[in-house]
């Protein structure tokens, strides 16, 4: 099957520093994958190369066998791409629901269902008329997780989903992301949370300094030399 998603040699430079430097990864319809890696090791800039944000400098991206490396992030939206960001985007004068509403063209009484499904599907159903900036942070992430999917996107990117999140609320975001997989979805995210990495991902990507360490199954890559190496120094 082709790849849903391919990285090939990817640069991106800041000033003359390769803050990703020649990555290539692929990844296949219906599966979770994980990037990892130390803090400045080019996750969220290769996050934002695939979503148009950042343009690489070098080498190519492709979705679904097209090149998409020199589109605009509306325009990759467009062709089924979303993504969460590290810092949360909701709309804290809006209603949760109302957040959910503000990014489909589609029908009213159709988005309307979507948003209110996708709401109960991470329990948040009886906080559909509450001001996003009401909810606590865990809620908040949530919300903006669902939000992604108003538009059916079949290329997920979540960047630090876990972070600040407490254990019940993180089991609905997990089972959700699950769900996805189960439906055919692809689900790239970026995560600290090592327990949530191993727990949840099929194929792991470590970077380190901008470069591709490591590829490969959790149990494979935490068990890696050079993976302990760049995340403790030993």
């Amino acid at each position: 099957m082709a790849p849903i998603l391919e990285v090939r040699s990817a640069v991106k430079r800041f000033g003359g520093v390769a803050a990703v430097n020649r990555v290539s990864l692929a990844l296949e319809k219906g599966r979770i994958y994980g990037l990892i890696g130390p803090n400045g090791s080019g996750k969220t800039t290769l996050f934002n190369c695939i979503t148009g944000v950042d343009h690489v400098d070098e080498g190519l991206i492709l979705l679904n066998g097209r090149r998409v490396d020199r589109l605009k992030p509306h325009q990759i939206f467009h062709l089924g791409v979303g993504r969460t960001f590290q810092v949360i985007r909701v709309f804290p004068e809006l209603t949760a629901l109302e957040n959910l509403l503000v990014v489909t063209t589609a029908g009213y009484a159709e988005a309307r269902r979507r948003a209110e499904e996708l709401l109960a599907r991470v329990k948040l159903e009886r906080l559909a008329g509450e001001f996003a900036g009401n909810l606590s942070y865990g809620q908040q992430k949530l919300v903006e997780f669902i939000r992604v999917l108003m538009t059916d996107p079949d290329l997920i990117l979540l960047d630090e989903p876990a972070a600040g999140v407490n254990r019940t609320l993180l089991n609905d975001l997990l089972d959700a992301v699950r769900a996805l997989r189960d439906q055919g979805k692809t689900v790239l995210l970026v995560e600290h949370d090592m327990k949530v990495v191993m727990g949840l991902c099929e194929t792991v990507f470590v970077l380190d300094h901008g470069e591709k360490l490591a590829e490969g199954a959790p149990g494979v890559i935490q068990a890696d030399e050079r993976v302990i190496e760049a995340y403790f120094g030993r």
